[in-house]
């Protein structure tokens, strides 16, 4: 019996460490409408367009179930998504598997947006894993954008020379500009991760935020280092090439839906970016950014 309780308090510590129901909901969810669509019933509608947007959507429950096993961080972007997926399976499939399918994603989608890290310090003492952050979720987030993106780097332009030589990032500014855009839209896949970047305080950890490209309407910066203050306003401002963006705090609207505020400290971002997602209402504190070229509409400096 020993060995038996020892493999249940595991799986009782992994558990709580991740939004397991809703993760367990949304693969049942995925399973059901995979396979209503397949049922040899000849009461069911045949194999049609309906069917092979149940088939697709199923898939993707299953992948956001998993993904939110394997990369808790992600819950937020992944349990959004992963609610529109089974809303939508009302109209493009049957009925969302005839409701079963759809109530199950719905409830498992709301169960992980709502779920939040259990604090260090309630960790029972058997179940307490030293460190978390070091465990195999951050090997999967550091792996799996890797793993998906590595056909789609093979044409990405070259590293810059500064990053070749291992010199990293300038340093940035002691007190991070707030940044103000209604519209952030990054151009292909976007990697994201929590890093430090050098200040005259010492490093500072941020997020970092890398793509190819982005775009921002009504962008606006300004400095908050004390006595004088600097501003930039734009209309647009285009980013592009090797973007990377060092964030201490980073709010918006995901899709215009669902706000959220991500920081290095708190809820991190995912750490894959699909190309569709772009998020409005945006603030955020940036310590740094850098890219190959900036293009800008309307720019002007501001001083007080």
């Amino acid at each position: 019996m020993l060995p038996l309780g020892a493999h249940r308090a595991r799986l009782r510590a992994w558990r709580r460490r991740r939004p397991f129901w809703g993760g367990l909901l949304l693969v049942l969810a995925g399973a059901e409408l995979l396979l209503v669509p397949l049922s040899p019933l000849p009461v069911l509608v045949s194999l049609g367009l309906g069917g092979i947007a149940a088939l697709g959507i199923g898939a993707a429950l299953v992948v956001a179930g998993l993904f939110l096993w394997c990369l808790p961080q992600a819950r937020a972007y992944v349990s959004v998504h992963a609610l529109l997926l089974s809303v939508l399976s009302f109209v493009v499939t049957n009925l969302g598997g005839f409701f079963v399918g759809a109530l199950l994603g719905i409830a498992g989608g709301a169960l992980a947006f709502g779920w939040t890290p259990r604090p260090d310090g309630e960790e029972e003492g058997p179940s307490r894993t030293a460190p978390e952050a070091s465990g195999p979720p951050r090997v999967l987030a550091a792996a799996l954008p890797v793993a998906l993106l590595a056909a789609l780097t093979a044409g990405a332009p070259p590293a810059r020379a500064a990053g070749a030589a291992g010199q990293g990032p300038p340093v940035a500014a002691r007190t991070p500009p707030t940044v103000t855009t209604s519209l952030f839209a990054p151009r292909g896949f976007a990697l994201a991760e929590v890093g430090e970047v050098a200040t005259a305080d010492g490093p500072r950890r941020v997020l970092v935020l890398k793509m190819a490209a982005a775009s921002l309407r009504d962008y606006r910066l300004r400095t908050r280092d004390g006595g004088q203050e600097y501003g930039l306003a734009a209309r647009s401002l285009e980013l592009r090439g090797d973007v990377t963006l060092y964030l201490t705090r980073f709010s918006g609207c995901i899709e215009g839906l669902v706000c959220v505020t991500f920081s290095p400290d708190g809820l991190p971002a995912p750490p894959v970016i699909p190309p569709f997602v772009f998020m409005t209402r945006v603030s955020a504190e940036q310590a740094l950014v850098t890219s190959d070229v900036i293009v800008t509409e309307g720019l002007r400096l501001e001083a007080s």
